[in-house]
């Protein structure tokens, strides 16, 4: 059974920094790419940043370029998002997400990827 659970949500003040991490398990990963997406009251889910496990290649929406890093951790099937200058409008409930072998022309949406976390929230006060 594949599981997915984020954590390192929290609150924090607008230009502070939180490291999210996702702790992936239940099957193997390497040749996977796995996403970040965040969900904001009133707002449809928006893509974040993605990887893929094997080569490291990364993605970003242009929203968070320059200011969030994604990266993983091979041997704690781990992935985690770096999130640095954060915004009030950065506040969200985010998730993570593993794409069942690397689909480029889907990585950047939603549903493009199988398996989901129960997300972790991030409030950033102004």
């Amino acid at each position: 059974q594949v599981r997915l659970v984020e954590s390192g949500g929290g609150l924090v003040q607008a230009a502070g920094s939180l490291r999210l991490s996702c702790a992936a398990s239940g099957r193997t990963f390497s040749r996977d790419a796995m996403g970040w997406f965040r969900q904001a009251p009133g707002k449809e889910r928006e893509f974040v940043a993605a990887i893929t496990w094997s080569v490291g290649t990364t993605y970003y929406a242009d929203s968070v370029k320059g200011r969030f890093t994604i990266s993983r951790d091979n041997a704690k099937n781990t992935v985690y998002l770096q999130m640095n200058s954060l915004k009030p409008e950065d506040t969200a409930v985010y998730y993570c997400a593993a794409q069942s072998g690397v689909r480029l022309a889907t990585i950047r949406r939603g549903n493009g990827y199988d398996y989901w976390g129960q997300g972790t929230q991030v409030t950033v006060s102004s």
